[in-house]
């Protein structure tokens, strides 16, 4: 657990070189003279204590007193920064905590960040984000959470620590706040179980305040939270929140019921979100306000190179930096502006020319680890540096696997880095310290010695099982949800360059660039085989290939992919996706999700400056245009759960109306819509329906007006080219009216598949559309009216049509209030030989057992019926009886029946076995959500073993059964190779009735 003690006296012992902490100790004795302190260490111990064990030997020794003697021998040793520090430290039990927190933060800032920007440059580069950050805790003491967004390295962090130093020195938030407390979760990595009391405590333990005292008005607490992106346990999971600060539990308990104001309610909270947490921790919030930061001002970066060099020099550097657009945009980013800085810093200590590699951030990174290398080891061998290198990488891949990111003494040691070569990555800013732990400069930094191991490893070497092979990292960056592995994922193809290779192979021996794309490729092409092969995260393959930059590589791996699934949150991500679906050639079917900001025509002022807006905005539409360039080449493009302008909607008609491109180039068979925000005038229908190959549209879920309706009609009645056959208007508030203008389109057009479920049609809008199926010119095959607001009154209208229509196949009527009177109607149309109907879906239509012996009778004239599903009804055993019985009767010729959900009990078991074993045509058999007795089951299980039973398909929650009956079951299972499946036809039935889901990154 992180400490305020962290920062106190262990922090100033580490900040000594191995020459001034020598001379610390040799001191002791002639200081504890001075000071008449009794009894004396033993020089012998004093002689081989670290800088922890001397910490602990001072307060063991001489409670009380540590702090003056400790101070004294800093004097000593001229260290006049660790003096003074010490005497306002040592005075922390008689001060406020507020006082605490600017000393420790003022060093935090001063020695930690390196921003090299004074306080006022500093808040002009942040003006717009600093007035938010006052503006949104107003005077009212209204709890607030506030998040900060922002990329990896933007600077999120030392924004929040700015504003704990002001907090602190009363400049922000005076009269709103009397407690701010500042947790880095990092730190709370490897802490299983607490109580935000002992959290709390740890900050207060050198004040003079009680945490009764503080915990009094939570109206004046504000909780600062960052790291979200390095936890390494699941925010996410549904536990059991609790709302007692005083007790202890599980740590993501305590955080989860923090941030759902489950525990001290009234408090406020900033968190610092990067791209990891963000999609995983803001929906978890209550009406979160937001920060979005984007970066030094171009002023900022000049005084950055100023302050970081001299005068003369930094202007310079600045030129270099201005004149090169990929650069500067580089320097926009803190963290990376102090890497650029501080790489050409070492240059210019060896009197070498200050140009960088800026086309990838991997190779940038490879310049600044060789320039801080070379200023310190660059006489020695290269075996002796990779050497030296190679314990750093250890350290950051076990840390990366094990989700570590503070590391102790023993850590260090246990991965071969000795106190002398310490003292070096700490000047080399590889490491940092954190109280008497140790961590790397920036996660980033880590995550890049992490992916550098790969590239020193021997294949002599003993395996480490913590640390995961190539391909498991390559797996857990691009084809699953792990986060925290992407960036490492991402640097190994951007190391695995000749460009890279040549700057390192001198220094540290050879970096295997060859070898390593190709088992990078294989791993690719492995994952690209596997099952669910088009939801492999694509953008983040896509960000791995930018790091790479190798063509033929690129080429390669982008010809693994015929399907890809994209979706595309950010600006960022539009740009990177703009570069690489063009160059996916292969590709075929492409299903892709675009969120709201990115069309959004909404500006906001605490996002982004209006010019930057404009900009950002005439921006997308190049780039939005430039996919859209692709889709001629596409079989199948599902634009799923998209939000776009009137601009997106008209580019994208565009892209399939290009007088230059003849009809026939355009290879688009099947088109999805779903849940698509801002559909236009139905300026689509003109462009999109004339393609000759398009054969399937989707627009379920998305609302679709009368004139729309209107429009698209109007190009299915005149349009010659039009070869639309699967039409699926689910969820588009579809009206009566509405169906009236679609059904007298069915005359005309091709259309042998209509899903209208999910539309308020009710009776009139089925009477209009059966007038229309008993036309001679309809070739529907099949019609979806599943929750459409139908009576028995709309069977009374399919009875006739059922007689007329010659082609129709399947009619789903399911969650339709019908009832026995509606089913019984239908029956007398089923019964005559001339309906042609082979499907029919009567799931959740209020039916009884009284309906049953009406059904039995067609099921034993009717041969055509092959499918009657009656799922969700109160069937109950009467009902299944009578179809039992025509099931035994060898004109029945049926194939799939579905009775779930039908209210049924175990003395049903005796008659359904009887009619596995006697009816020689059903295949599939849906039992799902029913629960049998053992006996029952047996009697079930007898009869699937029978040779007479046919069943392929049984639809059963094996898990709702004990575990004995799951083992019959799984010997059926095996004896049979029956399939034994919950939902299923799920899958079938949503396919059929267009139905999608809202998109999210797991579908």
């Amino acid at each position: 657990m992180e400490e305020t003690t962290g920062y106190g006296l262990n922090l100033c012992l580490q900040m000594l070189s191995n020459a001034e902490f020598l001379r610390f100790k040799s001191l002791y004795k002639e200081v504890q003279e001075q000071f008449k302190l009794k009894p004396m260490i033993p020089w012998t111990t004093i002689e081989k204590s670290s800088r922890k064990d001397m910490e602990t030997l001072l307060h063991t020794h001489y409670p009380g007193l540590a702090w003056a003697f400790a101070a004294r021998l800093f004097d000593c040793i001229n260290r006049q920064d660790l003096f003074r520090m010490t005497e306002k430290l040592m005075r922390g039990k008689q001060r406020p905590y507020r006082e605490i927190m600017k000393t420790i933060f003022n060093y935090i800032w001063t020695k930690e960040n390196n921003i090299y920007l004074k306080s006022s440059d500093f808040k002009v580069s942040i003006k717009r984000q600093y007035s938010a950050l006052k503006e949104v805790f107003d005077d009212q003491l209204k709890p607030v959470t506030l998040v900060v967004l922002g990329e990896s390295g933007i600077g999120k962090s030392t924004f929040l620590r700015r504003a704990m130093l002001d907090w602190a020195s009363g400049d922000l938030w005076n009269n709103r706040f009397h407690y701010v407390f500042f947790f880095s979760l990092i730190s709370l990595n490897n802490t299983t179980e607490l109580s935000l009391a002992q959290l709390l405590l740890s900050k207060l333990s050198e004040s003079s305040e009680a945490l009764d005292d503080v915990l009094s008005n939570p109206r004046r607490i504000l909780f600062i939270l960052e790291g979200f992106d390095y936890l390494n346990f699941d925010l996410e999971l549904q536990t059991d929140l609790c709302s007692d600060w005083k007790k202890s539990m599980p740590t993501q308990i305590v955080l989860r019921s923090l941030l759902q104001k489950v525990m001290l309610p009234e408090s406020s909270l900033i968190l610092e979100l990067g791209p990891q947490s963000e999609p995983k921790i803001y929906p978890l919030l209550r009406y979160p306000r937001k920060i979005i930061l984007g970066g030094l001002l171009d002023s900022a970066i000049r005084l950055y190179c100023l302050l970081f060099f001299e005068v003369n020099e930094g202007v310079q550097v600045f030129n270099y930096i201005a004149a090169n657009e990929p650069l500067f945009c580089i320097c926009k980013n803190p963290h990376l502006c102090w890497v650029v800085c501080s790489t050409i810093k070492w240059k210019c200590a060896r009197r070498e020319e200050a140009i960088l590699p800026f086309d990838t951030d991997s190779a940038l990174y490879a310049s600044f680890i060789l320039s801080s290398f070379r200023s310190k080891y660059d006489k020695c061998l290269p075996k002796e540096n990779r050497a030296r290198l190679k314990t750093l990488c250890t350290l950051a891949v076990e840390g990366m696997w094990k989700r570590v990111f503070v590391f102790n003494s023993e850590d260090l040691r246990r991965n071969g880095i000795c106190e002398s070569e310490l003292t070096v990555w700490l000047q080399m800013n590889f490491l940092n310290t954190r109280g008497d732990c140790f961590v790397f400069y920036s996660p980033t930094l880590q995550w890049y010695f992490g992916a550098l191991f790969y590239f020193l490893r021997e294949g002599k070497e003993k395996h480490n099982p913590i640390i995961g092979s190539l391909p498991q990292l390559l797996s857990e960056s691009y084809a699953h949800s792990e986060t925290q592995l992407f960036m490492p994922g991402m640097f190994v193809l951007g190391i695995a360059t000749e460009n890279v290779a040549a700057m390192l192979n001198p220094h540290f021996g050879l970096i295997p660039s060859k070898a390593m794309r190709q088992e990078i490729f294989k791993c690719f092409r492995s994952l690209s085989q596997g099952e669910g092969r088009e939801k492999l995260i694509l953008l983040r393959l896509f960000d791995g290939l930018l790091e790479n930059q190798d063509e033929r590589f690129e080429t390669q791996v982008l010809d693994l992919f015929e399907e890809m699934t994209v979706h595309i949150g950010s600006h960022n991500e539009l740009s990177t996706a703009t570069i690489y679906l063009p160059k996916s050639k292969k590709l075929k079917k492409l299903h892709m999700h675009i969120e709201h900001r990115i069309f959004s025509d909404v500006y906001k002022p605490e996002d982004s400056d209006l010019e930057d807006f404009i900009q950002g905005k005439i921006r997308v539409n190049n780039e939005w245009r430039e996919i859209c360039s692709i889709f001629q080449n596409l079989k199948v493009l599902d634009l799923d759960s998209c939000n776009f302008n009137e601009t997106a909607i008209q580019n994208l008609c565009l892209s399939i109306s290009d007088p230059k491109m003849p009809l026939n180039a355009f290879k688009l068979e099947s088109m999805s819509c779903s849940f698509m925000t801002n559909f236009g005038d139905g300026a689509l229908f003109p462009t999109l329906l004339r393609l000759p190959h398009l054969k399937s549209l989707n627009l379920y879920g998305t609302r679709l007006s009368s004139d729309v309706v209107g429009k698209m009609c109007s190009v299915l009645l005149t349009c010659p080219t039009c070869r639309v056959e699967e039409l699926l208007l689910g969820k588009c508030d579809i009206s009566s009216e509405d169906c009236g203008v679609i059904a007298t389109s069915l005359t005309k057009c091709k259309v042998k598949h209509l899903s209208l479920v999910e539309n308020p049609l009710k009776n009139k809008g089925v009477m209009l559309l059966c007038q229309i199926l008993k036309h001679p010119n309809c070739v529907l095959e099949t019609l979806m009216l599943s929750h459409c607001c139908l009576t028995f009154i709309a069977c009374g209208h399919l009875y006739e049509a059922l007689l007329c229509n010659k082609f129709l196949s399947l009619l789903d009527l399911g969650s339709n209030f019908l009832e026995d009177a509606g089913v019984n109607i239908l029956c007398e149309a089923l019964k005559k030989p001339v309906c042609t109907l082979q499907e029919l879906w009567l799931t959740g239509c209020s039916l009884t057992s009284a309906c049953c012996e009406r059904i039995s009778a067609v099921l034993s004239c009717q041969k055509n019926l092959k499918t009657l599903k009656l799922g969700n009804n109160n069937i109950q055993d009467t009902g299944v009886q009578q179809l039992c019985k025509a099931l035994r009767n060898p004109e029945c010729k049926l194939q799939c029946l579905g009775l779930d959900m039908c209210e049924f009990t175990t003395s049903s078991c005796a008659d359904l076995a009887m009619a596995l074993t006697k009816c020689q045509t059903l295949t599939s058999l849906n039992l799902d959500w029913m629960t049998f007795d053992p006996d029952g089951l047996e009697l079930l299980c007898e009869a699937l073993n029978h040779k007479g039973c046919t069943l392929k398909v049984l639809g059963l929650d094996k898990s709702a059964f004990s575990k004995e009956s799951q083992m019959l079951l799984a010997a059926v299972q095996k004896k049979t190779k029956l399939n034994i499946l919950h939902y299923p036809w799920i899958k079938e039935e949503r396919k059929k009735r267009g139905v999608c889901l809202v998109w999210n990154s797991k579908n």
